[in-house]
């Protein structure tokens, strides 16, 4: 009915609402925002700047309007006009030109980018953890070798447990010993790829790594973490992926680095040979302490990654699909319109794979309208993760003679959060069907003729994301296996997806497409992103970053806890960097401004600040320009935190302050006024360290009468209340604890202050 309305039905309201005790409600005087909430109307690349004559030509090209077209080139408009034969090609060539300029604009590689020799050596004392797999041993005993070797005291910890942090953060304060001054934590867990018992989609090296990074926290080892693997990334093409399984390791560590930037150092990969001049380099690295985190030491040198857009397709390049086509995933949302691309550019049988098989929602409806189209279209019940069962289908397939020439996996399952709150159990979700699924679909097809083998990932993967680790190992591991299968002479191709409108390959969320359009990461139209589709499969590298991405924001998201050199050569970030030195934008210290700031203000300005930059960058991390948006008191889950963006504001608000600051900080002090009190309580000042509780209470108390609304009668009834706490100050309360009476008033409002007086604090 309000859609009708709004189109101008005239509709009787009394009838609708009879006998509902309906009343009329006054709207606000200005409800409407001034913030757009909506995304912007999609705009290709333009190939260059036209002139008003030919803006106009291409507009009338473009909409297909041949009375347009004829009065913009002057020409009479007459019935069989040979310009009315021309159009339809015209316009469908230059709408074509347009998609595969945007698609070549959305695509970006990894690169690998020699750096310097360096010949520092590391120092003090490092923490070795070891697998307990006996198959790393020889890479255990070279790296601990050459590390005392080069003057530095090596302390050992092997994993016991993979599955219980608790029993490995006691492990870790085991094998310390008592030490307090760590340089760093090297961990070479990474190397035992044997899977959990009980849980086979995950590595003993993943679920070790994951453990690991909790416990150290548990632990309160702040030292750098440092993961070691061996031959898990490719720098060349010459050089394979020997291991793609540890690459996880990697998809989990640049997530790590964004939700614990005071305490990761990075990922290395090692080479095959590891020599004496291997480990000086290795050891170079760990003592240089700069921003490199992605590294990988080789033969010729040591080398860093870099994320670069990727050479334009060549004109009219473009995979065309035929025969069989094998498709996991393909009765999402994402994967119908794959389906019905790969029916309408020369598949002749596609084969939509899935576990739920006929009973998917839109199967049926699928199946049907492709085969109206005149495709064979087979609806297969089937799990990609399970070995057997799929290896029966595609043996079926070929028994019936069909000829399968691609594979394309889609599928998969979203289990994801902060590093500090996934399990093993949770990582098996994630991996079971990106990762399992694909390490089947190539046992399957293996032996046969492949035009394409295509693996569906996502940006998190390529470059991190906070709450995606489990996402991101999954992905790093499909980039990985696409350059195995390169390395043996096979087809294969990793796409890293940014969000597509329709949900995104493995995710149907409207909530993340607002979160990630926030951070820079616009979704991708359909048709434009099959197209760019078609054109990565026709390209030569097998892993590929394929994203609309506007870098003044993505970047900015992706430094704001720690730099990240991965993205220094994207040639936007390149022009951001030379904007902001032109505008003396040096890079003042935020934690040092700070500081001077706590220093210099009264308390009362001290509380003022904290609040302040407490709501401006939870605006920030919101998307919002103006603060206003960000009430003193409302709690952060209204204004719509969660994970991903909880971190956000810690990362915001630990590089704003210098301090060290839980994950949790959104959720342990739900709203801008108490965390701002925290933060106060944090700062300390010069206050004893069992004052510091009942001082953030008291700075929480002060922050809620600056914002309280009362008339005289309540301003002088909580005045007098508190000349009397302030009258019996003299006298010590018997067994007074701060700690006590900050949790009493940590979920506090302001009329339970006033009992929290009367009963607590013995006020009259």
């Amino acid at each position: 009915m309000a859609e009708a309305h709004v189109h101008g039905v005239e509709l009787d309201w009394g009838a609708v609402f009879a006998g509902q005790e309906a009343t009329h409600v006054d709207l606000p005087t200005y409800p409407f925002q001034r913030q757009r909430y909506w995304p912007e109307a999609m705009v290709f690349p333009a190939a260059g700047v036209l002139d008003p004559v030919d803006a106009q030509f291409w507009d009338a090209v473009e909409q297909g309007d041949l009375a347009a077209l004829a009065a913009t080139l002057d020409l009479e408009e007459v019935p069989d006009s040979p310009l009315g034969e021309v159009l339809p090609a015209l316009s469908s060539w230059r709408r074509q030109r347009r998609e595969n300029a945007a698609a070549d604009s959305w695509r970006y590689h990894i690169s690998w980018k020699p750096l310097a020799e360096n010949t520092a050596s590391p120092s003090g004392t490092w923490l070795l953890v070891a697998p307990g797999a006996s198959a790393a041993g020889d890479v255990v005993e070279a790296v601990a070798e050459g590390m005392r070797g080069l003057g530095v005291d090596v302390v050992r910890c092997v994993t016991g447990d993979v599955l219980d942090r608790a029993a490995l953060a006691g492990e870790l304060t085991a094998a310390l010993g008592g030490r307090t001054a760590v340089e760093g934590v090297l961990s070479l867990c990474a190397l035992d790829e044997e899977p959990v018992p009980g849980l086979p989609e995950v590595t003993a090296g993943l679920a070790a790594t994951l453990a690991l990074t909790q416990a150290l926290g548990d632990a309160d080892v702040a030292a750098p973490l440092w993961c070691l693997t061996r031959g898990a990334v490719s720098t060349a093409p010459a050089d394979g992926v020997a291991h793609p399984a540890q690459a996880q390791v990697w998809g989990l560590g640049r997530v790590a680095a964004l939700e614990h930037p005071d305490r990761w150092g990075g990922l290395i990969d090692l080479p095959e040979v590891l020599d004496e001049r291997a480990v000086a380099r290795l050891g170079a690295l760990l003592a240089a302490g700069g921003d490199e985190d992605q590294l990988a030491v080789r033969s010729a040198g040591v080398l860093a990654r870099r994320l670069l857009p990727a050479p334009a397709t060549a004109a009219g390049r473009a995979w065309e699909p035929e025969g069989t086509v094998l498709l996991t995933g393909g009765t999402g949302a994402i994967g119908a319109r794959v389906a019905r691309r790969l029916g309408g550019s020369g598949a002749e049988h596609v084969v939509l794979i899935g576990r739920s098989g006929l009973r998917a929602p839109v199967a049926e409806r699928l199946r049907d309208e492709l085969a109206g189209t005149g495709v064979r279209v087979t609806v297969a019940a089937c799990d990609v993760a399970d070995r057997d069962e799929l290896a029966a289908l595609v043996g079926k397939l070929i028994a019936d003679g069909e000829r399968i020439t691609a594979v394309l996996h889609a599928a998969g399952e979203l289990d994801d959060g902060v590093v500090d709150a996934l399990t093993p159990e949770r990582l098996a979700r994630a991996l079971r069907a990106k990762v399992a699924g694909a390490r089947n679909l190539h046992e399957a097809t293996r032996e046969l003729d492949l035009s394409a083998f295509v693996l569906f990932s996502g940006v998190a993967g390529t470059v991190g994301g906070t709450g995606q680790g489990a996402f991101a190992a999954a992905g790093a591991y499909l980039d990985a296996f696409a350059e195995h299968r390169r390395g043996l002479g096979l087809a294969a191709t990793s796409i890293a997806w940014g969000p597509w409108v329709e949900g995104g390959p493995a995710l149907d969320d409207d909530t993340f497409l607002e979160r990630t359009s926030r951070r820079g990461l616009a979704a991708l139209p359909t048709e434009p992103a099959l197209t760019a589709l078609c054109r990565a499969v026709a390209q030569d590298g097998p892993a590929q970053l394929v994203a609309d991405i506007a870098w003044d924001r993505f970047g900015l998201a992706l430094t704001a806890a720690r730099p990240s050199p991965l993205i220094d050569d994207v040639p936007q970030m390149r022009e951001i960097a030379r904007a902001a030195e032109q505008a003396g934008d040096t890079g003042t210290d935020d934690t040092a401004e700070f500081r001077r700031a706590v220093a210099e203000l009264s308390d009362v300005e001290l509380g003022q600040m904290l609040l302040e930059l407490v709501r401006t960058e939870a605006a920030g991390a919101l998307g919002y320009t103006d603060i206003e948006a960000i009430g003193p008191k409302r709690p952060f889950r209204d204004l719509g935190f969660e994970s991903l963006t909880a971190v956000e504001l810690r990362n915001r608000l630990s590089t704003r302050t210098g301090l060290r600051l839980p994950v949790t900080l959104a959720f342990d002090h739900p709203t801008p006024v108490v965390l701002a009190a925290f933060l106060k309580g944090e700062v300390g000042r010069d206050a004893e360290p069992q004052t510091v509780p009942v001082l953030a209470e008291l700075d929480r108390l002060e922050a809620s009468l600056a914002t309280l609304s009362a008339d005289r009668t309540a301003r002088h009834r909580i005045t007098a209340r508190l000349r009397d706490i302030l009258a019996g100050w003299d006298e010590e309360p018997a067994g007074g604890d701060g700690a006590a009476v900050a949790e009493k008033l940590q979920s506090a409002s302001a009329d339970e202050v006033l009992a929290f007086i009367d009963n607590e604090l013995g006020a009259s």
